[in-house]
């Protein structure tokens, strides 16, 4: 008999400790797939967060580290660094990598650094109960909001993936969701084009993941979903943000370059970038313009 379906060798046997209705065990599957499908399982290395997915070096079948809140990305540059030849992944939420770690992301996607990240948004800080984190939304109320989030007092919520796809050395920029059956299938064609990008030396890749905290969210699994398309869809559009400069670290004009399935970039004397969308799949949205950047000569 043929089969359909079969559990990743990307994944450990485990049993996840995450609530009814979260989203990360879809996302860890995703990420455990293209890793298999790639071939990567022998020589990645993850680098998981403090937050909830912090037992995340149980459930994933490769190699992992650690790190500090918020440092992933720091540790994962010490790794590509040491071993450039490894596969080097970070999973983070939004409490680990917008708030304590912003620092640590953006001057990781400012340097090009070749690692890929996977940014799980859910709009709050999970595991310790439900505080405000720099994603939660306007009027979304969390323990130390209790009214909800007003931008008088607390500031409005940061578009994390927008930022960073302002930045030249992030080649790869892309938010997606996992709330549908077509929605995971997108989301897991994002996640291999940026480990694609990373194959090829091109730079930094992000994948931002929107996804539900029905606990904290004090909603059921269904109606979290709802929530989701109902409220974070809206002010965090899933989209694909940035195609970068892919070569920014080989200062040159009239250069294209094709990688596999990859787009093709043409770079013009001006430095402006031109994707061919027949290269993808479907063609991708593209949600914000980027800058102009001048080419030194």
């Amino acid at each position: 008999m043929a089969v359909v379906f079969k559990k990743t060798n990307g994944l450990t046997d485990a049993i996840t400790h995450y609530c009814p209705g979260c989203t990360h065990g879809i996302i860890h599957r995703l990420v455990a797939e293209v890793l298999e499908e790639m071939g990567l399982l022998g020589d990645a290395i993850g680098v998981v967060p403090v937050g909830c997915s912090v037992l995340a070096y149980n459930y994933f079948n490769v190699d992992t580290h650690e790190a500090a809140h918020g440092r992933a990305p720091a540790v994962a540059t010490g790794i590509k660094r040491t071993h450039p030849d490894k596969f080097v992944f970070t999973y983070q939420g939004d409490g680990d990598l917008s708030s304590i770690g912003m620092c640590e992301i953006v001057h990781a996607a400012a340097r090009g650094e070749k690692i890929s990240t996977i940014f799980v948004n859910n709009g709050i800080y999970g595991m310790t109960g439900g505080q405000m984190a720099p994603t939660t939304l306007i009027g979304q109320r969390a323990t130390t909001a209790q009214d909800g989030r007003d931008p008088e007092r607390n500031g409005f919520p940061i578009r994390v993936s927008e930022m960073l796809a302002t930045l030249t050395g992030a080649v790869f920029v892309e938010r997606v969701t996992v709330d549908t059956p077509k929605n995971v299938r997108n989301a897991k064609k994002a996640i291999r084009k940026a480990f694609e990008v990373q194959q090829a030396g091109l730079g930094f890749g992000i994948v931002e993941v929107l996804s539900t905290c029905p606990t904290n969210w004090g909603l059921a699994p269904n109606d979290a979903l709802q929530w989701l398309r109902d409220n974070m869809m809206k002010y965090y559009e899933p989209a694909f943000l940035s195609l970068g400069s892919v070569t920014f670290r080989k200062i040159a004009t009239n250069v294209a370059i094709t990688t596999g399935d990859f787009p093709k970039i043409v770079v013009t004397h001006a430095g402006n970038a031109e994707r061919d969308a027949d290269a993808w799949e479907t063609p991708i949205p593209r949600a914000a313009a980027r800058p102009t950047i001048e080419v030194l000569r």
